[in-house]
């Protein structure tokens, strides 16, 4: 498979489209952020509030 293939997201924090990948297999649905320093930022960018 090459990677132009693979399916992608948008990433709510910097509007960046993102790839996905092997450690995202099992939870590819769930994934939202396309970094864990996006992820750490989401609330005060506006993206989803904290749960």
């Amino acid at each position: 498979m090459k990677k132009s293939d693979l399916p992608t997201k948008l990433c709510p924090v910097c509007q960046r489209p993102f790839a996905w990948r092997k450690k995202w297999e099992r939870n590819w649905d769930e994934v939202r952020y396309c970094s864990e320093r996006c992820r750490r930022q989401r609330s005060a960018t506006g993206g989803e509030a904290s749960p």
